[in-house]
């Protein structure tokens, strides 16, 4: 029998999200937040980007600006390893000695301070994103960045940060002077005050890193940001919640501009203090995780006060009132259990579409002579393979 057509979950045709504003995004940078937090989050440097980086970072290709020290030396004894004679000419020389970084190299200059600064390791993100979906161009492997050019390869390379720069405000409206909601401008990405984050290297215990969702001020719910299995969680999920929510009441809940958001914290041991790491809007570009947006929206809320009221006694020291008591609130909280189908990383390893051959990475490197180059030879070895089908089936 199907549903009568009164059934709420028949009528829905979509989430039933309050409208998000260009303000909410601007609210959840780093940027915006970051002052407001410092005390609360890791150790890191902002680096305002003019428009002549942000050029840089939206141009095609991958040049990174010349690292002098690895410039190799020449001599008349390197027995002909390294010889003028093997130069392409006045071309290949202006092409190795090409700057990206002429028309922002102070920018170029504080990065390499920022780095110092931070002990000589940094992970980066812009103003919402960090490069994770580019950490398989890195030597390393992570977001872990020595050099400023380690930095701008990763974020040459992301999608995330493309989306930071060309799609920030997507799916959104905005407010009028008035308060009412209408359409943002289709500049309206040009006003954004871009920042190069730059945070001190440390390496996380992903295990202890969770997702907390907020809405109407109230904290709802939360769940594991890593989506594998980790037995001993389950025995201190008590704990973990306690002092998230201690953490919220304290620091967040009446200081955050918006009523609703997402917020991701670090817990290290021994799991007594919180870490802020990053905030999210309350929109459907957030990843919910464990939960789906539809139960986030529909999950009841805690009621306005999470402390018992007291209640008149009768002569027999009992409550007058016992079945009134009221349980105090605790937010919903998932763990990855065991039996779980994502609880071992047996699907598509992360942002593998975002990922490209190796072949083609290297060629982008040596511009666009070098890409012209490897077309050729992979239209060669397409020809080679088809000849070789095709005597192949002349033997058979």
């Amino acid at each position: 029998m199907s549903p009568p057509a009164s059934d709420p979950a028949q009528r829905l045709t979509e989430l039933p999200f309050p409208p998000v504003t260009k303000t909410h995004i601007l609210n959840c940078s780093y940027h915006s937040w970051h002052p407001r937090y410092r005390a609360i989050t890791p150790k890191a440097r902002l680096v305002p980007l003019p428009d002549a980086f942000l050029s840089y970072l939206r141009e095609d290709g991958i040049v990174l600006p010349p690292d002098n020290e690895d410039t190799p030396e020449w001599s008349d004894s390197d027995s002909g390893i390294f010889s003028g004679a093997d130069n392409e000419g006045d071309d290949a020389d202006d092409a190795d000695n090409y700057d990206p970084s002429a028309s922002w190299r102070d920018t170029h200059e504080t990065i390499e301070r920022a780095i110092d600064d931070l002990g000589g390791k940094v992970a980066p993100k812009l103003n919402w994103s960090a490069p994770k979906d580019a950490t398989w161009m890195a030597a390393t492997n992570s977001m872990e960045c020595r050099t400023p050019n380690d930095i701008y390869l990763l974020l040459k390379s992301s999608d995330f940060v493309t989306h930071d720069l060309e799609h920030a405000f997507d799916d959104t409206a905005d407010e009028d002077a008035n308060g009412s909601i209408q359409d943002p401008p289709a500049s309206a990405s040009l006003s954004v005050p871009y920042h190069l984050v730059l945070r001190k290297w440390v390496t996380l215990n992903p295990s202890v890193e969770f997702r907390c969702f907020v809405r109407s001020r109230k904290l709802i719910a939360l769940c594991q940001r890593d989506l594998n299995h980790f037995d001993f969680l389950f025995k201190m999920q008590d704990k973990l919640r306690q002092t998230i929510q201690e953490f919220f009441d304290v620091r967040l809940r009446d200081t955050f501009p918006d009523p609703s958001f997402t917020f991701d914290v670090y817990v290290p041991p021994p799991h007594n203090r919180v870490w802020l790491i990053d905030f999210n809007p309350w929109a459907q570009r957030t990843d919910p995780l464990l939960f789906s947006w539809l139960e986030l929206l529909s999950l009841p809320e805690p009621p306005s006060s999470n402390v018992e009221e007291s209640t008149p006694e009768k002569s027999d020291g009992s409550s007058e009132y016992e079945e009134d008591i009221t349980e105090i609130f605790r937010p919903e909280f998932r763990l990855v259990r065991r039996d779980d189908p994502e609880a071992y990383g047996f699907t598509t390893p992360q942002y593998s579409a975002h990922k490209l051959p190796k072949d083609v990475v290297d060629a982008s490197r040596g511009g666009e002579g070098n890409l012209r180059e490897f077309a050729l030879q992979w239209k060669e070895a397409q020809a080679l393979a088809e000849q070789q089908k095709a005597e192949d089936s002349d033997d058979d």
